[in-house]
C-alpha cells in the first residue's frame, strides 16, 4: 500500500491528472472514504485529466453518469444508495467494469466484492491539517 499525502486542491488536481494519464480502457478505481474527504473533487480531476470538460457531479441518485468526450469514456458511479450489489447486476455493470472506458466507484466499499482484482483502490482520509487528506493507494 502506497500512502501519499494531499496538502492541497492543487495536489489533489495533480494527482488525478498523473492517474488519469496512467489510465487504460477497463481500469476501474474504486474510491473509498467518509462523506465530505474529497471523492467526487478526485473524481473531477480525473475526469479533467482525461479531456472532460463537462461538469462533473455525484451521480448518487442515477447511480452513474457517462461522460463521452475525452480521450476515454468515463463512467462516473456513486453507489452510495446501493442496498444489495444485485443492483449493479441490474444496471449492467459489467459492461461498464469490463468495456472500452474508465470507471471511478464512490463509495466503492459498499460493493467490494464486485470489484475487478486489478482495481485501484485509494482509501481517503482526514489528514491532520485543515484541507489535507490521506490516500492509501494499491498501485
Amino acid at each position: 500500500m502506497r500512502t501519499v499525502i494531499i496538502k492541497n486542491e492543487t495536489e489533489t488536481r495533480e494527482f488525478g491528472f498523473s492517474l488519469a494519464k496512467s489510465l487504460e480502457k477497463g481500469q476501474v478505481v474504486a474510491l473509498i472514504g467518509d462523506l465530505g474527504t474529497g471523492k467526487t473533487a478526485l473524481t473531477k480531476y480525473i475526469a479533467e485529466g482525461l479531456g472532460i470538460k463537462s461538469t462533473i457531479t455525484s451521480p448518487t441518485f442515477t447511480i452513474v453518469q457517462e461522460y463521452h468526450e475525452g480521450r476515454l469514456p468515463l463512467y462516473h458511479f456513486d453507489v452510495y444508495r446501493i442496498a444489495d450489489p444485485e443492483e449493479m447486476y441490474e444496471l449492467g455493470y459489467e459492461e461498464y467494469f469490463y468495456g472500452d472506458g474508465v470507471c471511478v466507484v464512490e463509495w466503492a466499499d459498499l460493493i467490494e466484492d464486485l470489484l475487478p482484482e486489478d482495481a485501484k483502490i485509494i482509501r481517503i482520509q482526514y489528514g491532520k491539517q485543515e484541507g489535507e487528506r490521506i490516500y492509501q493507494c494499491t498501485f
